[in-house]
């Protein structure tokens, strides 16, 4: 079986073109039986543990599991299928009784508690105490110390909330998929740009039919969201999308989260409440910087106190120019994308839609690529790959200066249907110490930008070039890790609330001459962006920057209050009321009685964001307040450059996050930076 099944060659990189649904889970089933197997060899070990006999095993253990897992869960996120999604569904509580079973393995505990009392202990470096502590602190976080049936009890929820949290997923993307909007008149698409009208000319042909077919799918619903000038059609489309997944809307009812909302609420408090915590939230924060829940919430109750005043006048200034251009006597919900854009184009001369043909992804790739060359050192070259999933999907091998291979990414960039929506960086290979020498990470980077028509190559909004610098900052910090210890290597070990630092650091370089001058180049010219069109931009940058605030704050707040919240969800009006009061206290924009933002708020019901999603506010700081070094040395500043690698990229999570920073600025993070370039100061 071992020979056969392309999950379990687990030495060099996934044959995803081998593998089928039927694979996964035989795979998994002999990975974990032989896990538990090798496991109580080494529990039942007499002799004392050390790294070499104890934690090294462990490791090769774990990472074998987690090379088998990564590329089933991957292509769950990017090419569904009905055998695929039945088959990760069916291995879903099969890991997650696993991984409780472990994490209440009282033998397993012992171990790690005799090593790290073992005097040589202390002989070891950072990164293998940081680990050790970690494992301790999970063991604690799993249930280690409750009776048997608490701990049964445990490992029910976890099984539970695993399946929970995958089928609001899979609701939110079948409830996306599922709805389209086809336009036979050609007068409705006045406005939207030749690219994405062209797109949907290209959909509507595959699906057999004349015409143009726009559906939920970023480019699409952004498109025409922000340019579409016929109003009903706008109306439309922001239904269906506020409503996907709920039980209103054009498909309301047929993929409704909720109930499952409520369901993954209880669950997730009942957790809590088992391990001692008063809520979820308390229990979130005991593995990220900040302390306790009250902690979170004066920092971005302080935010949105600065930046209501800015927000308030944002709002009005948006419905005076409405009202005075388009005789719009009131500003509905999906009028203030579209308006928006007017407004900016009236006030800043430039629009999205301007700046795109200066923004072709080939340029743009190898722009950024340039850059980090520059910051940090690294080069980046496409190199052929034996097998990939997508024939869009490019590979890239990343060398330091000296010439060392550092590790490899895979690129997936383009929507398209069976596809999770958003943008994000996932672990392929994590970088460890093995017997063969040091395993060099590998990084999924993933993100939902429209696909070439034709000849035309893709081309880029500026806010999709910043999505593509914010990911590749995440698979820098995962690539880039010197630390050979698994559970410290990369973003592992990173507290999330930090976690986004190298991610929101790696934007600024965006907005910088220097540097867009690398990636910036009109497609069929190559001449790079104009000073003329740099200055608008960056004029505009700030453009309506306090309502954009407090929208992150009101997710954040949600966030976290419906973690903590003491009465019992029994029904999905407690969570749209919270959500409601939530609103009342920070929005300056009226919400629409039918909006069911949170049953496709997948950060928080079925990511890693729970109870954590101000994790982008607390690192904004810290990566606004990083850049300030630049700004006073120098954006292409070699030295910064380089302390920013060591002091951060190359620790990953053998460190406190705070020491690290520390280690780079040469003072604790100040908030001052971030509100300065929020235009809030």
């Amino acid at each position: 079986m071992e020979s056969e099944n392309p999950l379990l060659k687990t030495k060099g990189l996934p044959l995803f073109e081998e593998i089928e649904p039927e694979h996964v889970e035989p795979a998994l089933d002999y990975m974990l039986e032989n896990n538990r197997m090798q496991i109580e060899m080494l529990v039942a070990n007499k002799v004392q543990p050390t790294w070499g006999n104890f934690m090294e095993p462990l490791e090769e253990l774990n990472d074998n599991l987690e090379k088998m897992w990564s590329p089933v869960s991957h292509l769950n996120a990017v090419k569904d299928s009905e055998d695929l999604r039945r088959a990760y569904e069916a291995c879903l509580p099969k890991l997650t009784d696993y991984a409780s079973e472990m994490g209440q393995n009282r033998g397993l505990f012992e171990k790690y508690s005799q090593l790290k009392q073992n005097k040589i202990f202390e002989k070891f470096e950072e990164a293998k105490k940081q680990s050790i502590n970690h494992e301790l602190r999970d063991f604690r976080l799993s249930g280690i110390d409750l009776d048997e049936p608490s701990q049964e009890r445990y490992r029910a929820i976890s099984t539970q909330l695993s399946e929970l949290t995958n089928q609001f997923s899979q609701n939110v993307l079948d409830a996306t998929d599922s709805w389209t909007i086809h336009v036979d008149d050609p007068a409705e698409l006045e406005g939207i740009p030749d690219m994405a009208v062209n797109a949907a000319r290209k959909k509507a042909e595959l699906a057999g039919s004349k015409g143009w077919v726009f559906g939920l799918q970023g480019p699409d619903y952004i498109a025409v969201m922000t340019y579409c000038n016929r109003r009903k059609i706008r109306q439309k489309m922001y239904t269906a999308y506020v409503t996907r997944a709920s039980e209103t809307g054009p498909d309301g009812g047929k993929w409704d989260n909720s109930n499952i909302i409520c369901e993954i609420l209880e669950l997730r408090k009942e957790l809590a409440n088992l391990l001692g915590f008063d809520n979820y939230a308390q229990y979130s924060l005991e593995t990220k910087m900040a302390s306790e829940p009250d902690e979170v919430v004066r920092f971005l109750e302080d935010l949105a106190t600065r930046s209501r005043k800015p927000a308030l006048k944002e709002v009005a200034e948006l419905k005076e120019f409405a009202c005075s251009e388009f005789r719009m006597d009131k500003l509905e919900p999906w009028d203030f994308a579209w308006v928006s854009e007017k407004l900016k184009i009236s006030r800043y001369n430039i629009s999205d839609e301007e700046l795109r043909p200066y923004f072709p992804l080939p340029k743009v790739l190898a722009g950024m690529f340039a850059v980090v060359e520059r910051l940090f050192g690294m080069s980046v070259t496409e190199i052929e790959v034996e097998q990939k999933w997508d024939s869009s999907v490019q590979f890239f091998q990343v060398k330091d200066e000296k010439g060392a291979l550092r590790g490899y990414f895979y690129t997936d960039l383009f929507a398209r249907r069976h596809k999770r929506g958003g943008a994000w960086m996932a672990d392929c290979v994590g970088r460890r110490s093995s017997a063969d020498g040091i395993q060099l990470p590998v990084a999924f980077l993933t993100c939902n930008f429209p696909a070439p028509v034709g000849d035309k190559p893709s081309l880029l909004s500026h806010d999709e070039v910043i999505t593509l610098f914010h990911e590749f900052g995440h698979g820098l910090h995962h690539m880039l890790t010197r630390i050979d210890v698994a559970l410290v290597s990369g973003i592992n070990g990173v507290p999330w609330d930090a976690v986004e630092l190298p991610s929101q650091f790696l934007e600024n370089w965006c907005w910088e001459k220097q540097a867009l001058d690398m990636f910036s180049g009109h497609y069929q010219t190559g001449v790079s962006i104009p000073d003329v069109l740099l200055e608008r931009m960056k004029a505009a940058r700030n453009f309506q920057s306090a309502m954009q605030m407090l929208r992150q704050i009101e997710f954040s707040l949600f966030d976290l209050e419906i973690h903590r919240i003491k009465e019992t969800c029994d029904s999905p009006s407690i969570v749209r009321n919270l959500l409601a009061r939530v609103r009342d206290q920070v929005s300056v924009v009226e919400t629409p009685d039918f909006n069911r933002f949170e049953n496709g708020f997948g950060h928080i019901f079925a990511g890693g964001y729970a109870a954590g999603y101000y994790s982008y506010k607390w690192a904004e700081v810290l990566s606004a307040d990083a850049f300030g070094r630049f700004e006073e040395e120098g954006v292409f500043n070699h030295q910064a450059g380089r302390s920013f690698l060591s002091c951060i990229l190359e620790q990953g999570g053998s460190r406190e996050p705070m020491d690290l920073f520390v280690d780079f600025r040469g003072r604790p993070p100040e908030v001052d930076a971030l509100l300065r370039h929020s235009g809030l100061d």
